[in-house]
């Protein structure tokens, strides 16, 4: 798989799909690893997922890198929840503030947490181009290591502004909703095997690896992060990572298909 600044550039998002059912958990993830995804997204907002992440985890964590998030409104339960993820995970690589809830505030101690080591990045995440403005706030105070945005063809607000102002300010890039969300409905008519067969020779297999293939047509983006709760699933969106790069004709033909 290609990889950039994040590692592997398919990882694999647990929002919807793991809850409390660590069994669930246990075949994605060892999917997801067979197939050279290496990072783990999750949040506390995501019900019973982290621990079950955890346990799923638990005998290969070494293999992984998890990027979780601070869904808090106050230091104090944010502090609990990053213990909680401690007891989850051991430690966690990328830590981010999700959906920018109390981000001055919940930032000051992550700061002190990255400086002694304890984490190794600092992200900020938002789903809402509505509140792009204040997430360009936070990337400009110069602390994130990395910036979760959603993007797909049916959503590309991000690459008016915080795309370019990551690549300014050297910020990593994680995509949210490469598929098109909740229920993935940019997967809910699919293209044709005929509409498909210019993109075979890129490596595409599948409509979901094209909408990958897209996203990871923009070398700003350095990892997308679906979510499945199917290890077939995952070993399929995997491949998307070893497709050969798309040029402007077969990104414009993945948005025809998408009608975007």
């Amino acid at each position: 798989m290609i990889e950039r600044r994040l590692g592997p550039v398919v990882g694999l998002g647990t929002y919807a799909t793991f809850d409390d059912d660590a069994s669930v958990a246990e075949g994605v993830v060892a999917g997801a690893l067979a197939a050279g995804s290496t990072v783990f997204d999750s949040s506390p907002m995501y019900g019973g997922a982290e621990a079950s992440l955890g346990q799923a985890l638990r005998a290969r964590r070494a293999e992984a890198t998890v990027a979780t998030k601070i869904w808090a409104q106050s230091v104090e339960e944010g502090r609990s929840q990053y213990a909680a993820q401690q007891r989850f995970f051991d430690r966690v690589e990328i830590e981010q503030i999700h959906n920018l809830v109390a981000w001055q505030e919940q930032l000051r101690w992550l700061l002190e947490e990255r400086e002694a080591g304890r984490i190794d990045s600092i992200g900020v995440t938002h789903y809402s181009a509505g509140r792009f403005g204040e997430l360009e706030e936070a990337l400009r105070t110069g602390h994130f290591d990395t910036v979760q945005v959603p993007l797909n063809p049916s959503e590309r607000e991000c690459e008016e502004r915080i795309l370019p102002l990551a690549e300014e300010l050297g910020i990593a890039v994680i995509v949210m909703r490469p598929l098109g969300g909740t229920g993935a409905p940019l997967l809910r008519r699919p293209p044709t095997a005929a509409e498909l067969e210019p993109l075979r020779p890129f490596g595409v297999e599948t409509w979901p690896q094209a909408l990958l293939a897209w996203c990871l047509a923009d070398p700003r983006v350095d990892l997308v992060i679906p979510a499945t709760s199917r290890p077939e699933r995952a070993r399929e969106n995997a491949g998307a990572g070893s497709i050969s790069m798309f040029g402007p004709e077969q990104r414009r033909l993945v948005e025809r298909l998408a009608g975007a």
